[in-house]
């Protein structure tokens, strides 16, 4: 014997408004994400595919295409070249990462503690408002071993002239103090938002605990802001791997391949020699690389997961 429920009538109109409004927010909510999966599909994945593609052959500008399949990578392991500028670049990720990471931090806490303003926020994100390329020819006439300011203010203390983006072993990090100094601003803010999410009772329960300033931030603070850390530590490592226009703008991989990092080492491969399939293969395993990183970093600091739950 089996009975039937009657759903109540007059709650048939509610569940049809109720029906309508979710297919309506679902069409908006489509409405939005259309325009960054185009932009995705167009500018990020069909290039990387595309360059796949091209990592297989021996792709030249003036020349016939042919399928070599991995004589590109096996080249690679051999290309000198590849090496040193994968060696340059860990050197300027490590420099870059370990200044711009422990200053933005300690930026965020000063903020965080001493002043909210949003005129002072402003003025810390304005390096990072200025273009790239304007601040590295900023710095490259400031740090010039000739005319540059901070050479003649060098030279009232008796130090000589030091030639920052000419010799070997200033060049990189030269380079990192550069890119640090406009992305500090920024890198802070990010770190900032976490501190603001922290609730502001702990601390007192902290203080009246008697803890002192260093043990709440080693107890509170950093453990809280681990998901934040994630998110920025891979923002900073995927970006400092694809540093490009300041050397381009200031050293262009010089003196002696001393800032040759991988991307001007693609560029130069692909713009300069023409050699687009080797060039696909090296920006292919940079790929690889990033990817890896960015995993081992998401899984090694726990992002998912957040001890405010």
């Amino acid at each position: 014997m089996t009975s039937t429920v009657a759903v109540p009538a007059v709650r048939a109109p509610a569940l049809a408004r109720r029906t309508r409004r979710n297919r309506r927010e679902t069409w908006v909510a489509i409405g939005f994400v259309l325009p960054t999966a185009f932009g995705f599909v167009v500018f990020y994945l069909w290039p990387s595919l595309r360059g796949l593609g091209l990592s297989l052959t021996d792709y030249q500008f003036f020349s016939e295409t042919s399928f070599v399949g991995l004589a590109n990578y096996q080249r690679l392991l051999g290309d000198e070249t590849f090496w040193n500028a994968m060696l340059v670049t860990v050197e300027y990720v490590v420099l870059n990462i370990g200044f711009q990471t422990v200053l933005a931090v300690l930026l965020a806490v000063l903020l965080h503690r001493l002043t909210r303003s949003v005129v002072v926020r402003g003025l810390v994100l304005l390096p990072y408002l200025v273009a790239n390329v304007v601040v590295a020819l900023l710095w490259f006439w400031m740090l010039d071993a000739q005319i540059g300011i901070v050479n003649q203010v060098l030279s009232w203390f008796g130090l000589g002239p030091i030639s920052f983006f000419g010799s070997e072993s200033w060049a990189i990090p030269t380079i990192a103090f550069v890119n640090t100094w406009r992305h500090l601003g920024y890198t802070a803010l990010l770190i900032f938002a976490g501190l603001v999410m922290i609730p502001r009772t702990l601390y007192e329960a902290g203080r009246v605990d008697g803890a002192s300033e260093w043990q709440m931030f080693r107890r509170i603070t950093l453990p809280l802001l681990r998901p934040v850390l994630a998110l920025v530590l891979v923002i900073t490592v995927v970006g400092s791997f694809q540093v490009f226009d300041t050397v381009a703008v200031t050293t262009m991989g010089g003196p002696a391949d001393a800032s040759r990092v991988i991307q001007y080492y693609i560029y130069d491969l692909a713009f300069e020699r023409l050699d687009y399939g080797y060039a696909s293969a090296v920006s292919v395993v940079l790929l690889v690389i990033l990817s890896v990183i960015a995993f081992v970093q998401l899984r090694l600091m726990r992002a998912d997961e957040s001890d405010l739950a």
